[in-house]
């Protein structure tokens, strides 16, 4: 299947290893606000990620605290729901929860090697939803990364984090330099890539079953790139029985991720 669509935990290190996130006017240099019950949750039991300040309406800390019981690394600001809109504009489902917290480290490629399951690599997926949404996919399935591009992919924000549903605390998330020299990379530790494309022969896990594979997705609307491509092992799709029209025959980036890693999972 097609990766087009129509519209992740190495050591805990201070921000400054990688890019700093564009945020919220309001957040100072080199942090981000969290928000959302899951994603603080999944943030504040996770000893890597360095904490600023947490904001919680009454009923948002007796929701976080059923999920991750007390006591916490980091005090409450006990808050209105209206301060919370006014810190990240009335536009975030913040659930009545804010934490400013440090961005997490990249990890290397070898870190990202030495955790099971597969690899994904996602060249220039663009909407920090689809990679949210993808993030919480490889936690489901086992997933041992996702790789994005540096330049060209979203930064850390608290709508990625949202959309992880907990997931950018324990899939590692890797920001490359160059997509292409990260495939010959993984390759040669042994991968094997698949692009995802709908021109490519039907994805088969139980075919996959002895190879270490990385799965590699195009940005929304222009799939994948000429180069990202040429340097696959192969091109793979996503076997779709119920398409009958020419618009039907794509997924949203992060449902053809879902699908290939169900598929993955299959395998005997």
């Amino acid at each position: 299947m097609t990766s087009r669509p129509d519209s992740s935990r190495p050591p805990r290190v201070d921000a400054g290893a990688r890019s700093q996130p564009r945020s919220t006017p309001e957040a100072p240099r080199g942090t981000v606000w969290l928000y959302g019950h899951h994603a603080i949750a999944a943030a504040l039991a996770n000893p890597q990620r360095r904490l600023r300040r947490l904001l919680l309406t009454e009923e948002a800390e007796t929701a976080i605290a059923a999920r991750m019981p007390k006591p916490w690394p980091i005090p409450v600001e006990r808050t209105e729901r209206a301060r919370i809109d006014h810190l990240l504009g009335r536009d975030a489902v913040h659930q009545g929860a804010a934490l400013l917290a440090d961005p997490l480290a990249s990890p290397s490629l070898v870190q990202v090697l030495e955790r099971p399951g597969p690899v994904l690599v996602l060249d220039q997926v663009a909407d920090p939803r689809n990679v949210g949404a993808i993030l919480r996919s490889a936690a489901v399935f086992g997933a041992a990364a996702v790789i994005t591009q540096e330049r060209n992919a979203p930064e850390e924000t608290g709508a990625l984090a949202k959309a992880a549903s907990g997931a950018l605390e324990t899939v590692p998330l890797l920001r490359a330099v160059n997509i292409a020299r990260t495939l010959i990379a993984l390759k040669a530790a042994g991968c094997w890539c698949i692009g995802l494309d709908a021109g490519g022969t039907p994805l088969s896990g139980s075919a996959l079953a002895e190879r270490r594979v990385v799965i590699v997705l195009g940005s929304e609307g222009e799939g994948l790139r000429r180069l990202t491509r040429d340097t696959c092992d192969e091109i793979a799709g996503i076997h779709m029985p119920g398409v009958r029209a020419a618009a039907l025959d794509s997924l949203n980036v992060s449902a053809a991720a879902t699908v290939a890693l169900y598929e993955l999972a299959r395998k005997p």
